[in-house]
């Protein structure tokens, strides 16, 4: 018999860390519409129709804005996304991705 003897259990947790985010930003150019520009944010980014104004405003403004932040494959795929809608309505419109 043992008694009072404690017995203890060592457990090793993983700490997950999480994905590094990134920036999904456009840029401003002279040609593409203020309408094209907010149809991409309503459609691609899903923003409703009051914040893909007021994004589109910034980058009208401040020669960019930031669309989202994400996960790099979700950032990577929404900038393809962007650039090929662009390309096929041939528009100029610059869609790039930054670690955030």
């Amino acid at each position: 018999r043992n008694q009072g003897e404690l017995l203890t259990e060592t457990r090793t947790r993983e700490k997950l860390q999480r994905p590094k985010l990134y920036k999904v930003s456009f840029h401003n150019d002279d040609y593409t519409t203020m309408e094209f520009v907010v149809s991409i944010l309503k459609t691609i980014f899903g923003k409703d129709e009051q914040t893909a104004t007021e994004l589109m405003l910034q980058v009208h403004n401040n020669g960019f804005c930031v669309a989202g932040i994400y996960p790099f494959e979700i950032a990577e795929t929404k900038v393809a996304q962007v650039n090929g809608y662009a390309q096929q309505h041939q528009h100029p419109l610059l869609c790039t991705i930054e670690e955030a």
